[in-house]
């Protein structure tokens, strides 16, 4: 499981660039792709870190209104960039992605958020997904159709 620990934290990475570059998550993972094959010292993007930066991309829309609707005294303009990101990968993954226990991604976030966030981080990334964990079957029938990201 360490390659998808990595793969997470790689997927992290690009969303977290792509936020504060202010551009697509696409752009970004083509960049790293890129640098990936011509940077001998750059390891190779996998294919977990695409499938998961490329389904995050599709369902940008929907995740953030998620994020928004629960994070209770939150704007996720307010949200710290790190967590807001952690967030948008962990919804991604454990309302669309079926192939990982819902446990395994709460605590892979939550273990992202202990590496790059602050104190209060964990808890708050916690507590939002386990909500999603709980709401998951709903939030799947209230989805809308795949967006793209602009």
């Amino acid at each position: 499981m360490a390659a998808r620990n990595k793969a997470r934290k790689r997927a992290f990475q690009i969303l977290f660039e792509a936020d504060q570059r202010g551009t697509s998550v696409q752009t970004v993972l083509a960049d790293w792709i890129r640098h990936a094959r011509t940077d001998d010292r750059q390891p190779p993007v996998s294919e977990y870190t695409m499938q998961l930066v490329e389904g995050y991309a599709q369902y940008t829309a929907r995740i953030d209104e998620l994020i928004s609707t629960y994070a209770v005294g939150w704007t996720l303009d307010r949200m710290p960039v790190v967590d807001r990101n952690i967030l948008r990968l962990g919804a991604y993954e454990l309302v669309w992605e079926d192939e990982t226990p819902d446990a395994v991604v709460i605590d892979e976030a939550v273990q992202l958020a202990k590496e790059f966030s602050t104190d209060d981080s964990p808890a708050f990334v916690n507590g939002l997904l386990g909500r999603f964990k709980e709401l998951k079957p709903s939030l799947r029938r209230g989805e809308q159709q795949p967006t793209t990201e602009a």
